[in-house]
């Protein structure tokens, strides 16, 4: 995907999004990536990256998600 279609994607995403939790946690790693030399994404294969986007992606479904008790006692 090119850079220009990835950052309209992700505004369009950014500002249909009403979870404000959502959008603190994309902003917090956003902020506390942008002054690192190297990009931990670049890093990761093409595989990873779209595996990463997936669970992003069925984190949005509620029904996908478990509170962080059940997390913890795994």
């Amino acid at each position: 995907m090119e850079t220009i279609k990835l950052k309209l994607g992700l505004h369009k995403m950014i500002d249909e999004q009403k979870n404000k939790q959502l959008l603190m946690a994309v902003y917090d790693f956003l902020k506390s990536r942008q002054n690192e030399d190297s990009s931990l994404w670049e890093l990761l294969s093409d595989e990873q990256q779209k595996e990463v986007l997936l669970a992003f992606e069925e984190s949005e479904n509620a029904d996908n998600l478990i509170d962080k008790e059940t997390f913890f006692a795994s």
